[in-house]
């Protein structure tokens, strides 16, 4: 486990224990991360900051059920901010479906935009075919779902669930190699 790791882990468990400003160095660590992934699900940078808002509310209240056998810190907390995104994204979609047309359409994303995601992730999607690259960033970053995927690409929802598969497989051998991007 490398040294950030430790550093993440150490501080949650001072979370769990009522330690604030442990929460405020978590905060500072991963903060810029989590709102970037949020403001490419929600293209709107207040609603990206009410939802890391959120994340961090929900860090400090349920910071003894992080489990380091399951995922890293990093890693709960993406997964926790991804998936506020997308109930607060699905959620809004819900209340826009009686006015279609007043509703924005998502701009297809072929590549991570610049800066820091880019340069992150830039490696790890070199790796993988076009096919697979297109799926997982209409899945993870505009929140998509196998069947959104499917009518959005024009392809059967079996093909993008095995592309989705398959580029899965191949990040995780990476990263489980030691690889990092």
């Amino acid at each position: 486990m490398d040294e950030d790791a430790q550093v993440d882990q150490r501080l949650v468990r001072a979370i769990a224990s009522g330690d604030r400003s442990a929460l405020g160095q978590l905060y500072d660590r991963h903060a810029p991360l989590l709102l970037s992934v949020g403001v490419r699900i929600l293209r709107e940078r207040a609603e990206a900051e009410d939802v890391l808002h959120d994340v961090f509310l929900e860090v400090w209240r349920k910071a003894h059920s992080y489990d380091p056998e399951r995922a890293s810190v990093r890693s709960w907390l993406l997964l926790r901010m991804r998936s506020r995104c997308l109930d607060r994204a699905k959620s809004a979609a819900v209340a826009r479906r009686s006015s279609l047309d007043a509703a924005p359409e998502r701009r297809s994303t072929a590549e991570p935009e610049d800066g820091a995601d880019a340069r992150r992730l830039g490696p790890w999607l070199a790796q993988l075919s076009e096919e697979q690259r297109r799926v997982i960033l209409l899945g993870y970053f505009e929140g998509l779902s196998c069947s959104e995927m499917a009518a959005r690409l024009g392809i059967p929802i079996g093909t993008v669930k095995s592309r989705l598969g398959a580029a899965m497989r191949k990040l995780r051998s990476t990263a489980q190699g030691g690889a990092r991007p």
